[in-house]
């Protein structure tokens, strides 16, 4: 996490758990830096007007002035199950930090009763696997923003690697199993690469060429293709 990304994510934990405080060593932790960093990462916070203050003694810390919250979103308790259980779905995908992050947004804007009735809905909803772990790099979620081209090594179903560099072009999801889409320079084709089969990912520094990714050109054997689409 960059120190831009760490900055936000700071203020949304501090909004969620408002007007409770939270130690500097408990955030060091949670961000995975020094308790030094978190200190600093606050004071630049509050230098810039940011409601936060310290609280002294052995159960103080951090927190921030809860009328400085952010408004409620606005969702229903079924519209924010929707949400929680979408985003849930993608704790094996190349997006499960994201995800969870946005989970943590949502909960952290929401009044207290929609939350409580969120929260009593969502226990009552599970997901059922085979028990085996087909997680996709978490470096892979942000690929397609960035536009990069990847060095991937790769394990075949044989258990056979080998090392390409790869032109991301999308995903495509089916149950627990993830595909990156790229187009291979080892192969000169597009090929679906299965997230937990991709051993290592590394963005280059060179952009990738733009290229388009035709439904035809991924081959599906079986099953119908559907698009993600973000209504206006």
């Amino acid at each position: 996490m960059n120190r831009t990304d760490r900055l936000y994510a700071l203020v949304e934990e501090l909004r969620a758990v408002s007007p409770r405080p939270r130690s500097a060593r408990w955030l060091a932790e949670r961000f995975e830096v020094t308790s030094r960093t978190i200190e600093r990462d606050l004071s630049a916070l509050q230098q810039s007007g940011v409601p936060i203050w310290a609280e002294p003694g052995r159960t103080g810390g951090y927190s921030i002035d809860p009328s400085h919250t952010l408004p409620p979103l606005g969702l229903t308790p079924d519209e924010a199950l929707a949400v929680t259980v979408g985003l849930g779905m993608l704790a094996s995908s190349p997006f499960r930090e994201a995800a969870a992050s946005a989970v943590r947004k949502v909960t952290a804007v929401m009044d207290a009763r929609s939350l409580q009735t969120t929260a009593e809905l969502a226990a009552r909803i599970h997901f059922l696997d085979d028990g085996q772990a087909r997680d996709a790099p978490a470096a892979l979620g942000g690929v397609l923003g960035s536009g990069r081209v990847l060095t991937i090594v790769y394990r075949d179903r044989s258990g056979a690697e080998t090392v390409r560099d790869v032109e991301p072009l999308g995903y495509v999801g089916k149950g627990t199993d993830w595909y990156l889409i790229a187009w291979c320079r080892l192969r000169a084709g597009v090929r679906a690469f299965r997230g937990d089969r991709i051993v290592s990912a590394e963005a280059t520094g060179e952009r990738a060429p733009q290229r388009e990714l035709r439904p035809e050109d991924l081959d599906v054997a079986y099953g119908e293709l559907q698009s993600v689409s973000i209504g206006r």
